[in-house]
């Protein structure tokens, strides 16, 4: 990155929503976050738009099974692989959209979020996406090398169409490579060849000329990530936030280069969510940085170089919750910014 990210802690969110109407749910994203408004995955409107599915459109033998996804190749299929390879050296992503039909909270966005001067999307994850999607073995294609490393060309011409679109609406774009399974990361039952992970994730961020960030809501390896060139780190800071904190000399090093830190400080869980205020999560919040600034890393440049946001995808929650929830990530950023930000 060029120069440091400071968002202030404005808010934003991750991706899913509990909607099944497009046009409420940008409706709601342009209440709460018109400074970084984010287009709306609806897993609940269609299985097409489980996080999955939703980027599989057009990868070569695909075939989907209720939720389930797996590749059946066909006749064509190395000719297949070989033109995405081909695509991406001629920085092609034309041919790599996604239709209503997977991503309906996508379109409805570009109508409504004109004018915005940063917009967000996101994009399943290389090791996420190669986890979930199997092999006629049975096992997810990440252990294939050849279908690991398509998977991801194929992903990053995705998140290349994705940011093109977006950049009709807004110059400025933010997309983010949303990375669950990294909690798998040094596991013994998923096992993830580690030297695997930076090598996949920057085939994809190759596709990003905006911001890149990257977003893992549960505890994995931070160092891995950290030494990526991403510029945004999201992360579940309601509940793993003493992960990062272990991390704090790399987390330092990312922020002196200009990077920023997503907070998820809003628990995306019901019950969590109907105990917290404005005061316990700006308590837990300022618990959550205290590690950092003993570290040596100023209060003021974490709070410049960061953005608050729910701790991960609202599309568990009832429309009343998720409501809640932007509600109260949009009412914590601005009690933070009128105390810290200039």
């Amino acid at each position: 990155m060029s120069a440091k990210l400071e968002f202030g802690c404005l808010p934003t969110a991750i991706g899913s929503m509990p909607h099944t109407n497009p046009g409420e749910a940008c409706s709601i994203i342009m209440k709460y976050l018109p400074d970084i408004p984010i287009w709306p995955q609806l897993p609940m409107r269609s299985p097409r738009e489980n996080m999955i599915i939703q980027f599989s459109e057009g990868f070569p033998g695909v075939v989907i099974d209720g939720d389930k996804i797996h590749i059946e190749p066909s006749a064509n299929f190395e000719s297949e692989l070989e033109q995405i390879y081909i695509d991406c050296e001629q920085d092609n992503a034309r041919e790599y959209g996604i239709s209503t039909e997977y991503a309906a909270g996508l379109y409805a966005f570009l109508s409504k979020a004109t004018g915005s001067k940063i917009v967000k999307g996101q994009v399943t994850g290389p090791v996420t996406w190669g986890l979930a999607v199997t092999s006629q073995d049975g096992l997810g294609i990440l252990y294939d090398d050849t279908l690991a490393e398509t998977a991801a060309k194929f992903l990053r011409l995705k998140a290349s169409w994705q940011e093109n679109i977006l950049r009709e609406i807004s110059p400025n774009t933010i997309i983010f490579v949303d990375e669950p399974y990294l909690v798998s990361l040094g596991s013994v039952f998923t096992p993830i060849p580690e030297e695997k992970v930076p090598v996949l994730l920057e085939e994809v961020f190759r596709g990003i000329k905006g911001i890149k960030g990257l977003h893992c809501c549960g505890n994995t390896n931070w160092s891995v990530i950290l030494d990526t060139k991403i510029d945004i780190l999201s992360f579940d800071a309601y509940n793993y936030a003493s992960s990062l904190s272990t991390h704090s000399g790399k987390v330092k090093s990312f922020l002196e280069r200009g990077g920023s830190i997503a907070w998820g400080i809003v628990p995306n869980e019901e019950e969590a969510l109907a105990k917290e205020s404005l005061p316990s999560l700006r308590d837990r919040l300022e618990e959550a940085m205290a590690p950092f600034t003993r570290d040596g890393v100023k209060f003021k440049q974490i709070i410049a170089q960061g953005l608050i946001t729910p701790s991960c995808t609202l599309a568990s929650l009832s429309l009343e919750a998720a409501n809640q929830a932007l509600e109260l990530t949009a009412k914590l950023s601005h009690d933070l910014r009128s105390r810290y930000v200039v």
